[in-house]
């Protein structure tokens, strides 16, 4: 990871670990779930060598970043809060910066544009589209009604319940499980089940992961457990009361989305029809680019690292 700067930063009440490299314009980075500033590594070199400035956080909850307990101080307005201080602290020469998110970071950064289009010129987005607020039910209801109680979403919802079982899994296990996952169709988490797998059959690691970045991710995990990210999911209703004001509110930068053909997202029901036959276009009305990748699963910065860093610059060198 050479040349990666990284410091702690005072924002919104709480220390945030940043890692960063380059000089020039700056690309905000901003990580899923159970991720940290890491997955975008190879993304920081090679835009930093291309004359940006990439700032990589670890959100609240994750890594070095500090994690509230109150299980409710991880709504949008919380995280996007955060990264609104950041920017003021890091780049307070720049009104606007480059955004890039990737899944539960892609959330936050359609929410960062929608609340704060002032400080974004552009946006690469990947994995997570944007879902406009169904005003008739709430969010976690609707995936239930969907997918039923074992989706992984609303197995989340159980204050201690997934993290007890995670927990008898071990960091580096569920870290496996979850970069190494390919079936393109939701997940489901059984209780007591686990994944689904035998607790000592092998998890073969693609080209892309190594047994290092595993343990990288692990080790922070193992640390602080995965209750910070979790609790993004346990406010998925609350987020939907708090975002009412936005109801029908479309997303006014410029966008470009990719997505692998693979991805459990992607694949979810009505996902591909919203994106590609105008419902994202409706509320994303400066949306330029759709990249679908061909045999890519969710974590697509990590899978096909190079292109990404390629179609980020490819787009952003517009603005």
């Amino acid at each position: 990871m050479e040349g990666i700067e990284h410091r702690t930063v005072k924002v919104n009440g709480i220390n945030m670990h940043v890692a960063e490299k380059g000089q020039g314009p700056v690309i905000l980075f901003i990580h899923g779930f159970p991720e940290l500033w890491y997955t975008w590594r190879h993304q920081i070199q090679a835009l930093a060598s291309l004359g940006y400035r990439a700032v990589a956080p670890d959100l609240r909850g994750y890594g070095d970043t500090d994690a509230p307990a109150d299980p409710s101080s991880y709504t949008y307005f919380h995280v996007v809060g955060d990264l609104v201080a950041l920017l003021d602290a890091v780049a307070a020469d720049q009104e606007k910066v480059f955004v890039v998110g990737h899944d539960w970071g892609a959330l936050i950064a359609w929410y960062f544009c929608l609340f704060r289009p002032d400080r974004v010129k552009a946006l690469v987005n990947m994995s997570v589209a944007f879902t406009p607020r169904n005003p008739q039910r709430k969010t976690v209801e609707t995936l239930r009604a969907v997918y039923g109680d074992d989706y992984y979403m609303c197995r989340f919802q159980e204050p201690g319940e997934i993290e007890a079982e995670f927990a008898q899994i071990g960091a580096a296990r569920v870290m496996k499980e979850f970069l190494t996952y390919r079936h393109p169709g939701p997940l489901f988490l059984s209780k007591g089940k686990g994944f689904g797998h035998p607790p000592d059959a092998p998890i073969p690691l693609p080209s892309w992961l190594s047994e290092d970045d595993v343990n990288y991710y692990a080790s922070f995990f193992e640390k602080k457990g995965f209750t910070g990210g979790i609790n993004y999911y346990r406010n998925l209703d609350r987020n939907w009361e708090l975002t009412a004001p936005w109801t029908g509110a479309q997303i006014k930068v410029p966008v470009k989305f990719i997505v692998g053909d693979q991805d459990l997202v992607y694949n979810s029901v009505g996902g591909k029809d919203f994106i590609h036959k105008g419902g994202l276009k409706k509320y994303v009305p400066f949306l330029q680019e759709v990249v679908v990748m061909e045999g890519v699963a969710h974590f697509i910065n990590e899978e096909r690292p190079t292109e990404i860093s390629e179609h980020i610059h490819d787009f952003i060198k517009k603005f």
